[in-house]
């Protein structure tokens, strides 16, 4: 993002205390429109996705894209992230080291789908890509699998363009079936995970992870037949 914009002047502390009102309305103002901005950055996002959406509908071709969510994190995520990375917890901190404040999640039917929806993205001019982690050939050692993208996409508003970071993941149904539950299970136990219950989240993991290429073949042996 454009750090040379009145979004972010005078690198303001999110978390420190405030003495007078007008230094709140302004801290205040300037979070918002920070804020305003990241999502207007997924909306653009998820535009491209419907129109996309959109187009398979219209062609008859199978569409690869099932559902698209997406999400702004709160300040208080923010705040603990930089705190837990030991970065400034300032605007400034936040829009130069965090590529996910702005999120957006595309899942797929099928594990090929996922690469297909990336590249007609990429393809697009004003998408960058800033970042690659392929986490579905190099699993995390949970066992988690997903591919996650840092895109910058511009955001034009009355006196300036900003480019904006989102972090776009793709997943398969089964894998967002396996974050989504291992991610509940490590919210509402606050205590440590027992090595016992990650070696059996890590277990369904991979079982996912071979019924997803079993699905995928599957369905390429059916379309041969067509």
């Amino acid at each position: 993002m454009n750090t040379d914009s009145a979004l972010v002047q005078s690198p303001a502390v999110m978390t420190k205390e405030i003495g007078q009102p007008d230094d709140f309305y302004k801290m205040a103002f300037q979070f918002q429109r920070i804020m305003m901005v990241y999502e207007s950055a997924i909306k653009q996002i998820e535009t491209k996705l419907d129109i996309l959406n959109k187009e398979y509908k219209v062609t008859g071709n199978r569409n690869p894209i099932q559902t698209v969510k997406s999400r702004i994190k709160s300040p208080d995520s923010i705040a603990k992230k930089l705190e837990k990375k030991n970065l400034p917890v300032t605007f400034d901190g936040m829009i130069e080291n965090l590529h996910d404040i702005a999120g957006v999640r595309v899942i797929c039917p099928y594990i090929a789908d996922i690469y297909t929806v990336r590249d007609i993205l990429l393809k697009q001019p004003d998408l960058t890509l800033l970042e690659q982690h392929d986490y579905i050939e190099n699993p995390k050692e949970s066992g988690y699998r997903s591919l996650h993208i840092v895109v910058s996409i511009p955001v034009y508003l009355t006196d300036s363009v900003q480019n904006v970071k989102v972090e776009i993941q793709l997943r398969t149904i089964a894998m967002d079936f396996w974050a989504s539950l291992e991610h509940e299970l490590h919210y509402k136990n606050e205590a440590s995970v027992p090595d016992s219950v990650r070696r059996e989240l890590f277990r369904v993991a991979e079982t996912i992870a071979m019924t997803d290429r079993e699905m995928q073949e599957i369905a390429l042996e059916l379309r041969e037949l067509e």
